[in-house]
């Protein structure tokens, strides 16, 4: 221990100071990038938000803890970018409250697997993982199909989103628990207005395969076919570089 440590050390106002400047430093280097945020997210046009079913899926995903085994971060290294897709941008996530980018991969990263399979893929996989991928160490969800979804506090979560910056109407407000129940409905006369309210390209269809039941296993579906389909963003910029390497 050096004489400098020792006369700190005896000193509890000059070790408390030092403790102080140390933390300042670490604090101020994650602070200070968030003055220049709205540099950093990227600005497009066809970034939407999430559905009430989408957002309810969320929450169940983020509830059962999925997000300490799968991350939803593409970084720019070519083999995870061959591997994934486009690496991530921070308008993909810029309505993520919380944001769920993390780095632990005990599964695969979730970034881009909306569309990759089919529902019926998700619902068999999360009732019996390793029926359909053997080696997978994820453990069983099959009591979200029996599970019915809870849509009454949906207009609340969508509130307490909007204070936070996520541009929800009061329209969608009003509707959110009723488009929950039509988009996984497609034959309802409520469906019309989840493709009104959220774009015509929502997945609207009976994700668990069961007609005639709201559960949890149609939210989580939604949300998982979702991801990292918001926007086009990402796909854009991954063609514009794929273009100017063929030049």
């Amino acid at each position: 221990m050096s004489e400098t440590h020792k006369k700190l050390e005896r000193s509890a106002i000059g070790f408390v100071l030092a403790i102080v400047g140390v933390a300042s430093i670490g604090g101020i280097v994650e602070i200070a990038p968030l003055f220049t945020i709205d540099e950093t997210v990227e600005k497009v046009e066809d970034m939407r938000v999430y559905t009430p079913l989408e957002l309810a899926g969320r929450n169940i995903y983020i509830r059962e803890g999925c997000y300490a085994c799968h991350s939803q971060m593409i970084r720019t290294l070519r083999d995870e970018v061959e591997r994934y897709g486009p690496y991530s941008l921070a308008v993909e996530s810029q309505y993520d409250h919380p944001m769920l980018w993390g780095s632990k991969r005990t599964g695969p990263d979730l970034a881009r697997i909306g569309g990759k399979y089919s529902d019926e893929w998700h619902v068999a996989h999360l009732i019996d993982p390793r029926a359909v991928v053997p080696e997978s160490k994820m453990p069983a969800y099959a009591w979200l199909a029996r599970n019915d979804l809870r849509t009454d506090d949906l207009p609340q979560h969508l509130t307490a989103l909007r204070r936070l910056g996520v541009p929800y109407t009061d329209e969608m407000v009003e509707n959110a628990a009723r488009d929950a129940f039509a988009q996984a409905f497609p034959d309802s006369e409520m469906a019309d207005g989840v493709a009104e309210r959220y774009g015509a390209e929502t997945n609207i269809r009976a994700f668990d395969g069961e007609r005639g039941r709201l559960t949890e296993m149609d939210a989580l579906v939604a949300y998982l076919q979702v991801l990292g389909r918001l926007t086009d963003a990402a796909q854009e910029n991954a063609d514009i570089a794929a273009a100017g390497e063929a030049e």
